[in-house]
């Protein structure tokens, strides 16, 4: 039978089984890339779902649930009938499975128009004509599915072409929140959905190079999660602020935000997120070249790391497994010198990475080919960089395309040799 509003969905709990909901969420990844499709389904999303929060999923969740459980329906799951949810922002949701194949085959061709038509669903919600007199749920989750979208197509695709075409939700999302909400807990949802979306937006400023705007963004999201009291937001918020600080040559700042996010975090029982938040400081105490500051809290990060994920892990941290651990700790090593070790990490990264995360894929197999052909082995630095330009057809990053170029020109003085000559000569050419 279907879920009613707000009452919890038992059917769908029940076909979880003995699964714990991080393990379910994964068994929901794996269905969805054997058919192709893309969710960032974790366990914060199965208990939405079996709580009733989520009446009737999204199309793409739709196809997976509809192929983990073949000849079921939705309400079958416990779900509502599509038709029966109701409110403005569900009913201009493009309601045909052939539009979201289409709107991937364009992105993947590029330019601004095609961009715009594989992020459709964000002008849903990015004009700002259609903020109501008072937001509800409808709203609410609207801001959220913003977020979820923008995240899966940066998991896909890199930063720079979605940037700009994510600034009209983030406007739209605030406004919403000077709306006011027709109730305290509709409020508390766009609260975090607007900070989760402005670190989203700042996180593709990042990614594309615009360190400023990305620090705007960052400083909203955290201003957000001070106002509304959101401990979780605030520790996200810090997590990036540490990245992008370290990223912009502040490392002492770097320390410091990690260290604020650790603060926000202990309460909120996920070991995991403490763990991202130790690998932050490493980060910065490498930048600052203190050796043992480094180990120790690479050894709090693997240490919380071991044990394992949690109901409390937050939905964005999805990209946070063993393969980002690797990449996080390899770079500490590049910042130490020990290029030769950062290599190892890095391609223990580029191995354990689902290929569903695209960008990241490219982005450890280009630390990877950094780090080798500074430890004196360009011809393997060669082999990956040419790598990284294969999956740069379909990835879209600033960041990415400048750490080739370092390894590149690190590269030049062995342009003799015919594998390194091949990449250098693929490399200008793109």
């Amino acid at each position: 039978m279907a879920a009613f509003p707000h009452s919890p969905n038992h059917t769908f709990r029940r076909l979880r089984g003995q699964l714990s909901p991080a393990e379910f969420a994964a068994a929901v990844r794996r269905s969805a890339r054997e058919i192709g499709e893309t969710v960032s389904c974790d366990a914060r999303y199965i208990g939405r779902v079996e709580s009733g929060e989520i009446r009737c999923p999204n199309y793409a969740y739709e196809r997976v649930f509809l192929h983990m459980f073949p000849g079921r329906t939705l309400t079958d799951l416990g779900f509502s009938p599509r038709e029966a949810v109701r409110g403005r922002w569900a009913q201009r949701t493009p309601d045909t499975h052939k539009e979201s194949d289409v709107q991937r085959r364009a992105f993947m061709a590029g330019g601004s128009a095609t961009v715009a038509a594989a992020t459709f669903g964000l002008t849903l919600l990015g004009d700002t004509r259609r903020v109501p007199s008072r937001a509800g749920e409808a709203e609410a989750a609207a801001v959220e599915d913003a977020v979820r979208q923008i995240r899966l197509l940066d998991d896909r695709h890199g930063a720079d072409a979605l940037y700009r075409r994510a600034a009209a939700p983030l406007r739209a999302a605030y406004a919403l929140l000077d709306a006011g909400a027709t109730r305290q807990s509709t409020e508390d949802r766009l609260h975090a959905g607007a900070g989760e979306l402005a670190i989203s937006v700042g996180w593709l400023a990042h990614d594309s190079g615009r360190f400023d705007d990305a620090r705007s963004h960052y400083a909203e999201a955290l201003a957000t999660a001070r106002v509304s009291g959101d401990a979780g937001l605030e520790a996200h918020a810090f997590s990036n602020m540490a990245f992008l600080a370290r990223d912009c040559g502040r490392p002492r700042e770097s320390v410091r935000a990690a260290q604020a996010g650790r603060r926000a975090a202990r309460s909120l029982g996920s070991q995991r997120l403490l763990a991202l938040l130790a690998l932050r400081e490493a980060g910065g105490w490498a930048g600052l070249a203190d050796r043992r500051a480094c180990e120790e809290a690479l050894v709090r990060a693997h240490t919380e790391f071991s044990r394992g994920p949690a109901d409390a892990d937050p939905e964005w941290m999805s990209f946070f497994g063993e393969a980002e651990l690797e990449s996080l700790e390899s770079r500490c090593w590049a910042a130490l010198g020990e290029h030769a070790r950062a290599a190892r990490h890095a391609r223990r990264a580029a191995d354990l990475q689902d290929p569903h995360f695209a960008r990241n894929v490219a982005l450890y197999t280009a630390e990877l080919a950094d780090n080798l052909a500074r430890a004196g082995a360009p011809d393997e630095a060669a082999r990956a960089g040419e790598r990284v330009l294969d999956l740069l057809e379909d990835v879209q990053s600033t960041r990415i395309r400048s750490m080739l170029s370092a390894t590149a020109r690190t590269l030049v003085p062995h342009q003799r040799s015919p594998r390194v000559g091949a990449f250098l000569a693929r490399h200008a050419e793109a």
